[in-house]
């Protein structure tokens, strides 16, 4: 049943956190005082983290989605939700008001200081931004340049003992024309611009090629630079130390893929527990499915950082399948991350569009559904790639899972059509499009939609009635089939076309829905979507 919920326009963003359910495809704490990696299945990559007081917390890249800079919140370091963004639009909001994949906000960084949350994070295109706030939930400021450039990435602050503030960050070659190499800056006071050149503390060219992500720490008097290297699904954990902030730097590298399955394994954060227990958190590239989160044990030996297992004890870790849960003093609830949603109040904060949302696009409604009026699909937007109003959400798991929703269904326009899609550089739909004044069920595919390639559509039959379900279903090694059907049983025939997922450019793939005409109009059609659930394909609907 539906409950009463606020009209609130969707573009605002003012999301509201719904009472937390547990998901059906994975969780990652084992209930026996273990856990499993990934500890995120979904993705969430470049993961920074802090601890204040009891609380951990988490932000990651968004590229070009929006909200952008998602934060998570644990207690534990292994049960994670997702709690807000802290950016409600990209900068120059012109640019972003476009879909720009792989810009937008890339590898960024969070601390706690002077009682405030500091967010630096970088648009390879536009420059270093900062962002803070009172209160991890906000209101966050606009972002403030910090340095303008191009290529000037991972940016990630320190705050020094003798009141000095530094800037250590990394170069894309896409944008600057060179990569492979670590500066340190300085920062005035307040951390809100460089007020010095660059001064050039690693050259990964030789032993680390395309090292990148650095994480800036200070303990026993030493200066830690953490940076990834070799590429995000063949590299290694490097750390650079050094008794001064300019250097020389001491190499070594702390953890790499050794005999685990965990490729990469690539950038995370270094976190200390109230117990003093030292932990890593990095990210793993799994192509389609994104780049998820595992969680590393690490200790410092002879004031290096060992993460992950050490089985020789060379120094060098590799990462863990399964450990003991991290003692935070006591113990925590499993949670996990929303991927179900009602609609009732305000979408779940798992939904991203693909460009700054416009007004029109979407509403919540006093009934609680999200209702959702078509967008012009102009000649310039040859497919959904370029689509902005496509409204997506992570895999959240590897294995076999499906996607459902539910929709009701009011078109008006010749070519008016609502779409569920798994969505990469290569895309497949399901939709209910209005043709000759009838409706169609549509599957549509595109092979390089990255490349501006038309998709190519299949009727698969005329369908009658105004409520509709449709669902993918994901299957072992991304593979994905298609289902249409007025009738909400698990008995559906199958559309007789199937997609192995792609990944978009620099994450995973989505699956969401989009709902479009190409008729000029002052006017058009609705869809009410009135719920979307996760879970297993052996699993009715009805018992999400």
């Amino acid at each position: 049943m539906k409950k009463l919920a606020t009209i609130v326009f969707l573009s605002c963003f003012n999301y509201s956190v719904t009472a937390q359910t547990i998901s059906k495809v994975w969780v990652s704490d084992k209930g026996d005082g273990t856990y499993k990696n990934p500890v995120i299945h979904a993705d969430y990559s470049d993961p920074d983290a802090i601890r204040v007081g009891d609380d951990y917390y988490m932000i990651s890249s968004s590229f070009n989605h929006v909200p952008g800079l998602p934060i998570l919140h644990s207690k534990d370091l292994v049960n994670w939700t997702l709690i807000g963004h802290a950016l409600k639009k990209q900068v120059p909001v012109e640019h972003f008001n476009k879909v720009q994949h792989g810009g937008g906000v890339w590898a960024p960084s969070i601390r706690f200081h002077n009682n405030e949350f500091y967010i630096y994070y970088p648009d390879p295109d536009f420059g270093i931004y900062l962002i803070k706030a009172k209160n991890i939930s906000g209101p966050w400021s606009e972002p403030l340049v910090v340095q303008e450039g191009k290529g000037l990435i991972d940016p990630c602050p320190l705050w020094d003992d003798n009141g000095k503030v530094y800037l250590v960050h990394a170069y894309a070659g896409s944008r600057a024309g060179i990569k492979s190499i670590i500066v340190v800056k300085e920062l005035n006071a307040a951390g809100t611009k460089v007020i010095s050149d660059p001064v050039l503390v690693y050259d990964g060219h030789e032993k680390d090629a395309t090292i990148e992500g650095p994480k800036f720490y200070k303990r026993n008097g030493y200066y830690y630079i953490f940076a990834p290297a070799g590429g995000v699904s063949t590299g290694w954990q490097t750390v650079l130390r050094s008794k001064n902030v300019y250097g020389p730097y001491e190499r070594r590298v702390v953890m790499d893929q050794g005999s685990s399955p965990i490729n990469g394994p690539h950038q995370g954060a270094w976190v200390e527990t109230k117990t003093g227990e030292n932990w890593f958190l990095h990210f793993q590239d799994k192509e389609a499915y994104g780049r998820v989160v595992h969680l590393q044990p690490m200790k410092w030996i002879n004031d290096w950082p060992v993460i992950g297992e050490d089985k020789d004890g060379d120094g060098k870790g590799e990462p863990v399948l399964t450990y003991k849960k991290p003692n935070t003093g006591r113990t925590w609830p499993i949670a996990t991350i929303a991927e179900d949603d009602e609609f009732n109040g305000k979408p779940g904060l798992q939904w991203q569009w693909q460009a700054n949302p416009q007004e029109a696009w979407a509403y919540t409604t006093a009934n609680g559904y999200l209702k959702l009026f078509p967008a012009y699909q102009a000649d310039p937007v040859p497919n959904l790639w370029q689509q902005p109003n496509f409204l997506g959400q992570k895999f959240p798991a590897t294995r076999g899972f499906y996607m459902t929703a539910k929709v009701k269904l009011d078109l008006r326009t010749e070519g008016e059509r609502f779409s569920m899609a798994v969505l990469g550089t290569d895309y497949a739909a399901v939709s209910v499009m209005k043709k000759n004044g009838e409706l169609y069920v549509v599957y549509s595919s595109c092979e390089g939609a990255d490349k501006g390639n038309l998709p190519k559509d299949t009727i698969i039959e005329k369908i009658t009635g105004n409520i509709f379900y449709l669902k993918i279903e994901v299957e072992a090694g991304g593979l994905c089939s298609f289902y249409c059907t007025p009738d909400h049983n698990k008995n559906a025939p199958r559309i007789p076309f199937e997609i192995k997922a792609k990944p978009g450019k620099w994450v995973g793939a989505k699956i969401g829905v989009c709902f479009t005409r190409n008729a000029i109009t002052n006017d058009g059609g609705s869809a009410e979507l009135d719920w979307f659930s996760v879970g297993r394909p052996e699993m009715l609907e009805d018992d999400r």
